[in-house]
């Protein structure tokens, strides 16, 4: 079993840590997203780079990797670890899929910021809790016009929503491990924001649709 789900866990790394971003740009512009912006990998700064459609693309593509993850990292423990819960299956696939999103190895260990990937992962595992996240997010941004903001109060959002809307799911249940692994990623993304966290607090911060070096 231990074996199993390593196995899970690695193939779910591998799955979410392909840098969409960075190859979308490299294919398509023949440039390296990490010198533009802030040198982040994700769908912001690809937007912010001028590539509103490579922005969007690597969001979708971000998203799917997540997706498949949970759904890849789910099967294989249905076939190798029957016993093994599915619940738990799931927040294995999910956490290494952020975590590969997030420290890609195929780039020093330097990739994202783990939103569009954790959503993928949970509009799986968590469709309810996801939808409500995102709703945060989309209120938060139009209101405040931060994505950084956005993103942060979506993440926290999550395990709140994941714990109290479990019941629409599942018979019920509320799983800790599943729950736990739910805010552990959710931490995982707020503490990618830190910069993010101290230029809001600067007011340094640029707003979404205006140029700057946050993302």
């Amino acid at each position: 079993m231990p074996l199993a789900i390593l196995l899970i866990a690695a193939v779910a790394y591998l799955l979410g840590s392909v840098p969409t971003g960075f190859l979308l740009i490299r294919f398509f512009r023949h440039e390296d997203i990490r010198s533009f912006g802030s040198g982040n990998i994700g769908a912001t700064n690809v937007l912010r780079s001028g590539g509103k459609g490579l922005g969007a693309a690597t969001f979708l593509l971000d998203v799917l990797k997540g997706a498949v993850s949970v759904f890849v990292g789910a099967a294989l423990a249905a076939v190798l670890v029957p016993t093994m819960v599915h619940r738990d299956a799931q927040a294995v696939a999910a956490l290494f899929a952020v975590l590969g999103h997030v420290f890609p190895v195929w780039l020093n260990f330097k990739g994202g910021k783990g939103v569009a990937t954790s959503f993928g992962v949970f509009l799986v595992a968590a469709p309810w809790a996801a939808l409500a996240s995102i709703a945060v997010f989309a209120v938060v941004l139009a209101i405040s016009r931060y994505v950084s903001l956005a993103s942060i109060f979506g993440a926290a959002c999550f395990p709140v929503f994941a714990y109290l809307l479990n019941r629409m799911q599942a018979g019920g249940d509320r799983p800790v491990f599943f729950i736990a692994v739910q805010a552990g990623i959710a931490l995982l993304i707020i503490a990618k924001h830190h910069q993010n966290i101290r230029r809001l607090l600067a007011g340094t911060e640029s707003r979404f649709g205006a140029k700057g070096k946050s993302a």
